[in-house]
Parts: C-alpha cells; structure tokens; sequence
C-alpha cells in the first residue's frame, strides 16, 4: 500500500472516521493510545470493531496502546478480530517488541505492524535488530514528544521548531533503520494543524532527506502531505532523461547528462521515481 500520509483520529469518535477517509490519506490510525482516555477504551475498541466490519474504503491501522500495559491484550484481541490493514505499536523497543506481540497474538494472523521506534531510550539502541522482523513491518516511524519526557528533557524542538541536536539523531537513525529493512520510513507528525509554509518546508526537508511518507494529526494537513511525497514534473522528467541515457549505453558505468556526471546511484534513484508515478 501506498502510505504517503497517515492521519490519526481517535477510536471513540467514530463520526470522525468518515471525514479521516475524505480527507484523502492514504491511511487512517484508529488511535486507542493516547488520544482515548482509559474509561473511554472499550467504547473505542468497538466503534474500530463495528467500523472495520463494513466496507473500507481507505486501509486502517489500529494504535494499540505499549506492551508492558494492561489494556494491550483487549486492544489486540480486539483489532486482530476486526482485521485491520496494519497495527501500530507505541513503545517499541526493537525486534522483541515485535516478537512479543506476535507471541501475544497465539497464532492468529497478525498484519503487518508500524512501530513508533524511539520512544523510550532504549529503543534507540535497538533500531538495527529490525532487520530480522523486517518481514513483519508496514514500515518504521519514530516519535519527538514521549523520549524527552521519558529523559526529562524540557523539549525536543528550538524555537524556531527545528529538532534539537539529540532528536535530529534520533530521527536519522530511524531513517536509516526503515532503508535497511526497506520498508517506507514514516516522517513524525508536526504538530500545528494549519497548514502553511512551515509544514510545507517540514515535508519537503522530510522528503529530501529519504523519508517516503509522513503521519498527520488533522485533515487539513493532509493534501500537503500528499503532494510533498510526489515528485514534481522536472524531477519526473530528469528520472526519464536518466534512464533513457542508460538505456541508450547499456553497459556503461558513468554517463553525462546535462553537463553532469551520472552513474548508477542516479539510475536507482530515477528508477524509484518513475516507480512512484506508476
């Protein structure tokens, strides 16, 4: 599935998950972490349950809440029963969290799963070990707002809202963890819901520096996202001229294009490109 945008909306309001779905995004999370209070969970866990059991127009997720909690086991039982499209998992701590979770599911069919991967600090040093469930994941995403907390930082942002050194870290190293299982690198949220040049610069920085998709916390953010993750028309039609020139010199390692040098690195990117606009 393509997963440029990813909209969150909290599973015990389900006269949201229409306008989630007209929104546009590629996919909605039913959220029955933190966006639903603890009495409000069951309420949350049948609305998903009722929702998933008609017609889907748009895949879902379900965010169940962390492994070392109680309601896990009835959000599990709960969303596995219901079949959604993909489970996300907050509080991952690596390759045994996935393991864990699908220890706790007893054999039942579980969908791929989209771990939150930096939450606590010793998810950091567990991004590498991915790779071995790499066949168990719709992709990887981190968060910038549970690991400050979790170390006591006062924020993760400066004030102009870029990330502060530790969490610029943070991030790379979940981009790098996704491009090693090869599986979509999902961008965090930001967190002003009007869109505007500041989320428009936020994705294309997301873009630019390998991420394929991106969460979002409000509809309004999400046909921003969108377009962010397409390529342009010039970058569309510089792939072409990059594959073209290679089919044209097959067997050559470095070709000139443009005045420019050209060599396998930019065949494989043009190749992704042309893939993304089918």
């Amino acid at each position: 599935m393509m997963l440029r945008s990813l909209l969150f909306v909290p599973a015990d309001r389900p006269e949201r998950f229409a306008k989630a779905v007209d929104s546009g995004a590629d996919a909605i999370i039913l959220d029955l972490e933190d966006s639903v209070a603890p009495e409000r969970k069951a309420y949350g866990r049948g609305a998903i349950a009722e929702w998933l059991a008609g017609d889907r127009p748009t895949p879902a997720f379900v965010r169940v809440n962390p492994l070392d909690g109680e309601a896990i086991a009835d959000d599990l039982n709960a969303a596995l029963e219901a079949r959604p499209d993909g489970l996300m998992l907050p509080k991952a701590e690596g390759a045994a969290s996935i393991e864990a979770l699908l220890r706790m599911a007893g054999g039942r069919p579980v969908p791929p799963i989209l771990p939150i991967a930096t939450e606590t600090p010793a998810a950091i040093f567990e991004l590498g070990s991915y790779r071995s469930v790499a066949r168990h994941l719709a992709g990887i995403t981190w968060g910038a707002e549970d690991l400050p907390a979790a170390i006591g930082a006062s924020t993760s942002r400066e004030a102009d809202g870029r990330y502060t050194p530790p969490y610029e870290m943070v991030r790379a190293l979940t981009l790098f963890a996704a491009h090693a299982c090869a599986v979509p690198a999902i961008e965090t949220v930001f967190p002003t819901i009007e869109p505007g040049h500041d989320l428009c610069a936020y994705i294309a920085r997301a873009r630019r520096d390998g991420f394929t998709g991106m969460m979002a916390i409000h509809p309004r953010q999400v046909e921003a996202i969108n377009a962010g993750f397409m390529p342009t028309d010039e970058e569309i039609a510089h792939a072409r001229a990059v594959v073209e020139a290679f089919a044209a010199h097959p067997g050559a390692g470095a070709l000139k294009l443009d005045g420019r040098m050209i060599d396998r690195p930019h065949w494989v990117q043009a190749r992704r490109i042309l893939d993304m606009v089918g």
